[in-house]
């Protein structure tokens, strides 16, 4: 009997899905749900409650059983656990960076118009390059890749363009001293029912061990700033040996005047991922500037 996977309809959700398929051995049906976040692609994900507006319809259809296992981008998920779900597996994390499309970040033109729906980019581009302007831009990848000739550059996640065969648009990857990611960017999670046994052990033969440390300390991070989508936040773990991870996290104004970054290293990612966030918050002037960014 094949595995029911809920994912989105969009050809990068679906890439997903048939790669965890390809990775379980076994043969799927797809069960395609339409989200929040498609259905409403003239509104900042900011203003539609950040993170969640891409998975939540995708869950429900696990929930309620019309699917085995739903697949996502585990960047779209929100920090807190959904009850009822756990996330059975995190396969091998792809790139984590982002990427520029149409243009370098140096060759830039001064008052270069650059698109992007993040806020994290956006700061993190205006702290580098304060001279840029900036515009929305939302949909799909092929959405944002035929409006990229409205603008000088477009910011995108690299492992979005390599893993639908487009990475030759990739003007520059971008390091994470330059732009930091999004929390989980590059991985996937799959989630299972909590009560599920039986599925939930055909997943752990695709978890990967490094991927999955790495992004359990990131949405720690994440999860102790009670922060998603709507604010300049990003988090970057690197496993460092058989055990021990390095958290690089960010917290920014919105306008990039002001970006604070912590690294550390800790052999517990979620600990690590709480720690650094704590001292963003405490010890780097986080709280407040968080405070001013809600006002």
């Amino acid at each position: 009997m094949p595995v029911k996977v809920a994912t989105r309809g969009s050809p990068l959700a679906r890439w997903q899905a048939e790669h965890v398929a390809e990775l379980l051995g076994t043969d799927v049906e797809l069960i395609v749900v339409e989200t929040t976040g498609d259905k409403r692609q003239d509104v900042p994900i900011w203003e539609m409650g950040g993170r969640g507006v891409f998975v939540k319809e995708v869950q429900a259809a696990v929930l309620d059983g019309r699917a085995d296992v739903a697949v996502h981008s585990a960047k779209d998920l929100p920090s807190e656990a959904t009850p009822g779900l756990i996330i059975g597996a995190v396969p091998p994390r792809g790139d984590a960076r982002d990427a520029l499309v149409g243009c370098a970040l140096d060759d830039l033109p001064t008052g270069g118009r650059v698109g992007t729906g993040s806020v994290r980019r956006r700061a993190q581009i205006a702290a580098y390059r304060p001279d840029l302007t900036f515009a929305g831009l939302r949909g799909n990848m092929a959405t944002r890749l035929s409006k990229a000739g409205e603008f000088e550059a477009i910011v995108v996640a690299a492992v979005a363009l390599e893993r639908l065969g487009e990475d030759a648009r990739i003007s520059e990857i971008l390091e994470p001293d330059v732009m930091l990611p999004q929390v989980a960017q590059g991985a996937l999670a799959v989630e299972c029912r909590e009560d599920d046994e039986e599925t939930h052990v055909r997943l752990r033969a695709i978890e990967h061990g490094p991927s999955r440390a790495a992004v359990d300390a990131e949405r720690a991070f994440l999860g102790e700033l009670g922060s998603g989508c709507d604010l300049p936040v990003g988090a970057h773990a690197v496993a460092e040996g058989a055990s021990r991870l390095t958290l690089t996290g960010l917290i920014a104004s919105l306008d990039g005047r002001v970006v604070l970054r912590h690294t550390a290293t800790d052999l517990d990612g979620p600990a690590l991922g709480r720690a650094v966030a704590r001292h963003l918050l405490d010890n780097a002037g986080g709280a407040a500037l968080m405070e001013e960014i809600r006002a």
